[in-house]
């Protein structure tokens, strides 16, 4: 079944000069797409490895957690 992403575009209204606007997504709309860029490789997803993402701290804290976690046998 094919991941559908569900796009929030910024308001409308006018916007002061500043960072450029902000497109809101889903951590859940996301993932799906990413995963199945890496697994299979794609190359365009190589273009945007050095882009920053904002996250939650809550998280942050959690990512920062699980990369730790050592699972016991």
């Amino acid at each position: 079944m094919a991941a559908h992403l569900h796009l929030y575009p910024a308001s409308q209204e006018a916007q002061p000069e500043g960072p450029p606007p902000v497109v809101h997504v889903r951590l859940a709309d996301l993932l799906p797409l990413v995963a199945l860029a890496h697994r299979q490789n794609y190359m365009w997803l190589q273009d945007f490895l050095d882009d920053e993402v904002v996250i939650t701290e809550d998280l942050y804290e959690v990512l920062r957690s699980f990369r730790a976690y050592r699972p016991s046998a």
